[in-house]
């Protein structure tokens, strides 16, 4: 499929997470997903290990009971300390923006079973599913930035994607659901449709010497 005319760092500075204009009643190809796993499959892991797995979920009946599952998840997370709703209280202009972002998603919550695509980045745990002690970067780290390079690839073909791990409070349930095996684990969900409107750009960040430091903290 032919991509919008994006520059590099347009594509990465306007790649935003997308829950409200996830369009839930157009049907995504299931080719158009292939092309951008196509992309994923490029990124660098560990060793050259590449122990991703992708599972693509189309299923109506699936989606809506991961949609449940993900569903609960939220309202547990928004009822918490750690709520997106509920960060820099204390800061008039972020928490108007933190309140925003709690509502979103609040709607995805709601809606999660509607989007016409889930996908589920996961990796293979050997050893009865039981995840190594040490050097956790190292090991989610061979499958997120493939996990992103999906994203970067559907924002560029005009599909909108978000980045949750809400459902993790629920893998076991969704892993039996799905049929995965016990050394299979689950990364992340990645809700992805076609999205609604246009009006992509930067977001409002902290200024980078706030968070820079060269050669010591």
């Amino acid at each position: 499929m032919p991509t919008l005319p994006l520059s590099p760092d347009e594509l990465l500075t306007t790649t935003r997470t997308v829950r409200r204009r996830l369009d839930l009643t157009r049907p995504v190809p299931m080719e158009l997903v292939r092309e951008c796993l196509e992309i994923a499959l490029q990124a660098p892991s560990g060793s050259n290990r590449q122990g991703w797995q992708w599972v693509v979920v189309t299923d109506a009946a699936k989606r809506a009971a991961i949609g449940r599952l993900y569903q609960r998840a939220v309202h547990g997370y928004l009822a918490s300390e750690g709520s997106a709703a509920r960060l820099f209280a204390g800061d008039p202009e972020r928490a108007e923006v933190q309140r925003r972002v709690g509502d979103s998603v609040a709607w995805l919550g709601d809606r999660m079973g509607e989007v016409p695509v889930l996908l589920i980045p996961c990796l293979q745990a050997h050893g009865g599913g039981e995840l190594p002690a040490g050097n956790q970067a190292g090991l989610w780290g061979s499958v997120l930035p493939a996990a992103w390079s999906y994203m970067l690839a559907a924002r560029a073909r005009g599909l909108g994607t978000a980045w949750t791990t809400l459902h993790l409070a629920y893998e076991a349930e969704v892993a039996e659901l799905l049929g995965l095996p016990a050394d299979v684990r689950q990364a992340a969900l990645i809700p992805t449709a076609y999205y609604i409107g246009q009006g992509f750009r930067p977001a409002k960040r902290q200024p980078l010497d706030e968070v820079l430091h060269i050669d010591t903290w």
